[in-house]
């Protein structure tokens, strides 16, 4: 089988609570996670997206989608999903997952016996091998390490970092003909600033 993620990957297998979160991944690029029972780490290198048994019987109960982390942010589910602010866990946090666009498995990773999945980490040489979700555990003796490593990401991504900056300078006519400066302060009032 070709590899379709580095194998030294990190991969967070998430369920896709219903076909709505599987089109605002496909269409939006993100996914949502409960704050309460998320997972300790997310940044990760991809998400896996499992498919209940609310996903019809020829795609229940296996992976069909993953996509390359990209970022998140805390919110709340009225923040998500607006067109839904009276429902019962409208102020509940939840984490708001950026991913780039979803790749489909060309054969799925199928659940076989295991069909009740919440979250769970692996590694990409696992996941490009894998046929059932029993494929994707990692074995005793690599657990530690995977922890480990997840656990100083984490740290890491704790740290403020910044971009690098361009090295070029944009002249006063190119920022005000980018930031509309010229129509929205006089003038006289540009010399303040």
């Amino acid at each position: 089988m070709a590899q379709i993620i580095p194998g030294n990957a990190f991969i967070l297998i998430g369920i896709l609570p219903s076909l709505a979160d599987l089109e605002i991944a496909r269409l939006l690029g993100w996914y949502r996670i409960p704050l309460k029972s998320a997972p300790k780490i997310i940044d990760v290198d991809y998400f896996a997206f499992y498919q209940g048994s609310n996903f019809g019987s020829n795609h229940r109960w296996r992976i069909d989608f993953f996509a390359e982390y990209r970022g998140h942010e805390l919110t709340t589910r009225r923040e998500l999903l607006r067109d839904q602010p009276d429902h019962p866990r409208a102020n509940e946090e939840y984490i708001k997952v950026q991913i780039a666009p979803l790749t489909q498995l060309a054969n799925p990773i199928v659940a076989g016996s295991w069909k009740r999945i919440t979250f769970f980490y692996t590694v990409g040489d696992l996941f490009n091998k894998a046929k059932s979700i029993h494929d994707l555990v990692l074995p005793l003796d690599e657990r530690a390490a995977l922890w480990k490593t997840l656990r100083e990401r984490a740290r890491n991504s704790a740290v403020y970092h910044t971009g690098t900056m361009p090295d070029e300078t944009l002249t006063p006519e190119v920022l005000n003909l980018l930031l509309g400066l010229n129509s929205a302060i006089p003038d006289h009032e540009l010399e303040n600033y």
